[in-house]
């Protein structure tokens, strides 16, 4: 019975830790661009308003947004270096475990010869989940070119405590960010 406790144990936490997954981030830029030319930023108005998300998330994104950008000595302006715009993607993530653990009917040879009625537990689990994507584009304003995207991939948990959803989409926000601006290789000769 002591193994059978364990076996749960170790099967819900690791379930805890896979619902507790960090954000994945992926980023591409120009490199042509010079990085060292951008110290202010605005919002791209146009863009973030076809975000396919609520007005309330859209606002929490930007302060974070605003808030990470200020802590790495970026100024918000009238007349902007470059533009930052957001845009959303969702799909549903269906995960199924299958978890057939146990014994059965069945001979078999080895140090002891068995034959007989065994015990099982388990069966399958299905969960599922909304993965979302948060991209921001860093838009060149004199040129109207994109320079700079990072993707952020993960779930929302927590979407009915709204502090777990606004500290959720900060995270989101400040590893995306972390990546820019992007750490140019230096050729060497």
């Amino acid at each position: 019975m002591k193994s059978l406790t364990r076996l749960a144990l170790a099967v819900f936490c690791i379930g805890f830790l896979a619902s507790c997954s960090s954000v994945r981030v992926v980023s591409d830029y120009d490199q042509k661009a010079d990085f060292n030319n951008y110290k202010s930023y605005a919002f791209y108005k146009t863009g973030i308003d076809k975000a396919q998300i609520s007005d309330l998330d859209k606002k929490r994104i930007l302060r974070a947004i605003e808030a990470e950008m200020g802590s790495r000595g970026f100024v918000k302006s009238d007349k902007p270096d470059m533009l930052i715009s957001i845009f959303t993607k969702e799909r549903e993530r269906v995960d199924v475990y299958n978890n057939n653990f146990g014994w059965g009917w069945g001979w078999g040879w080895g140090p002891a010869w068995a034959w007989g009625p065994g015990w099982g537990w388990g069966g399958n689990n299905v969960s599922t989940s909304t993965e979302g994507s948060l991209y921001i584009d860093v838009i060149d304003a004199n040129k109207k070119e994109l320079v700079w995207q990072g993707r952020g991939i993960g779930t929302l948990n927590n979407t009915n405590n709204i502090e777990k959803k606004e500290q959720r989409i900060r995270e989101f926000v400040s590893q995306i960010l972390e990546k820019y601006p992007p750490q140019m290789a230096v050729a060497t000769n």
